[in-house]
């Protein structure tokens, strides 16, 4: 076994984009629905370490509005995982892009009304910690522009046959295994590294 590598620049924060997928390769089956990626206690425990890196959520609307029940979720009663998971969210910062939305709805939340690439690169450049990409759709913009530094992959083993894709249809990427596990129930986590990107106007290669 090994942990996912440390990637981006010296003394900046690096971009993840990670998801629980089925073995085909969706985040969510025809129907919309989620169940494939709710983790046991084993893969919760590791999600929840893989969070504590995490500074700063880039999110949706949608996710966003999922995401939210761990703002007011009551921890008192809680399993001890989701409980940690939880104080983990809160802690960290959020950034939502919705043309929608006017005002969050949880604490150290911003909107921002478009998803600007060279906003997401200053703000990598200002931190130290790791940011996290959520949702498919803001990811494969990420992708596109070159912004992702790591695909965390939790792949359970299931077979949808179609929904929502983890990864866009259009895009070609380069990658590197740096990091893998195996759990109790099946599920594997699959830690790439983005070597190089194509599919956008102007490929992009990492150095």
């Amino acid at each position: 076994m090994s942990s996912p590598a440390q990637v981006g620049q010296p003394g900046m924060g690096s971009l993840h984009y990670a998801s629980i997928t089925s073995v085909d390769g969706y985040v969510a089956d025809r129907d919309g629905s989620f169940e494939l990626s709710v983790p046991d206690e084993e893969v919760h425990r590791f999600v929840n370490d893989l969070q504590r890196q995490i500074g700063t959520h880039l999110y949706g609307r949608r996710l966003y509005e999922v995401m939210l029940a761990w703002e007011t979720l009551p921890t008192e009663d809680a399993p001890a995982v989701m409980a940690d998971f939880a104080a983990i969210w809160r802690a960290a910062d959020k950034i939502v892009y919705s043309s929608t939305l006017e005002a969050p709805s949880s604490a150290r939340t911003r909107i921002e009304h478009r998803f600007d690439p060279d906003r997401v690169r200053e703000l990598k450049a200002a931190t130290t910690r790791d940011l996290l990409v959520g949702g498919p759709q803001l990811a494969a913009e990420a992708l596109r522009a070159g912004l992702v530094d790591e695909i965390q992959q939790l792949v359970s083993p299931v077979v949808v046959g179609g929904g929502t894709r983890f990864l866009p249809e259009d895009l070609t990427l380069q990658l590197e295994l740096v990091g893998e596990r195996r759990f109790g129930n099946g599920v594997v986590h699959l830690a790439y590294r983005v070597l190089a990107v194509d599919g956008t106007a102007d490929p992009v290669v990492r150095r």
